[in-house]
């Protein structure tokens, strides 16, 4: 069974929306595309280039669309990324000419994916897709990284029909501005009790 790790750039309120520029993704009147932008210093780089290794991506329509178009032309920031399996969610789109590209249409697809062999798969952005893999319980490991903002409004991974889970933290590095990167893998179901008890 092959891993789904969930990378996500995400502010301190749960946005997730456009956070590598201005023209990035502006649908709902969002205006602060470019919100991770001047956090960037090494620190930072080193640890994207980890997370960047090449392995197979798992993106929605949106996120895809943007990516095969920056992506291909600018594959020396994202070593091995024309090359590996990019697996879209779409019912819509259907083919690409940005090479190994799949498309799934359904839960069913993409469960099928996650019981084949393989290598991890990544999920890169796409909101609506992972909030639909938290919906299904198909989220091994959540990637996150915190940004000391708060926007307000705009698009996040989260919905009302996330199903509870625990997860355990596994790593975790915050950078000299602040950026909390902390990794954490499905740790079973949500236990409760009683402060003090």
């Amino acid at each position: 069974m092959r891993k789904i790790i969930v990378l996500t750039f995400i502010t301190l309120d749960g946005v997730m929306q456009a956070p590598g520029g201005p023209e990035e993704d502006p649908s709902g009147g969002f205006k602060y595309g470019g919100w991770s932008a001047t956090f960037a210093d090494k620190a930072t780089g080193k640890l994207m280039q980890k997370q960047m290794e090449a392995t197979d991506i798992l993106l929605g329509r949106k996120t895809f669309e943007i990516f095969a178009n920056y992506w291909p032309q600018h594959a020396d920031y994202w070593p091995g990324i024309n090359d590996v399996k990019k697996y879209v969610l779409s019912n819509t789109m259907t083919k690409s000419d940005w090479k190994n590209s799949e498309f799934l249409t359904s839960v069913a697809d993409i469960k099928k994916l996650k019981n084949s062999e393989g290598s991890d798969i990544k999920v890169w952005g796409s909101g609506e897709l992972v909030q639909l893999l938290l919906k299904h319980d198909l989220v091994d490991e959540l990637w996150l990284k915190i940004y000391p903002v708060l926007l307000g409004k705009g698009k996040t991974i989260y919905s009302d029909e996330t199903i509870p889970a625990a997860f355990a933290l596994t790593e975790s590095v915050i950078t000299p501005g602040g950026v909390i990167f902390a990794n954490y893998k499905r740790a079973g179901e949500v236990k409760t009790g009683t402060m003090g008890a």
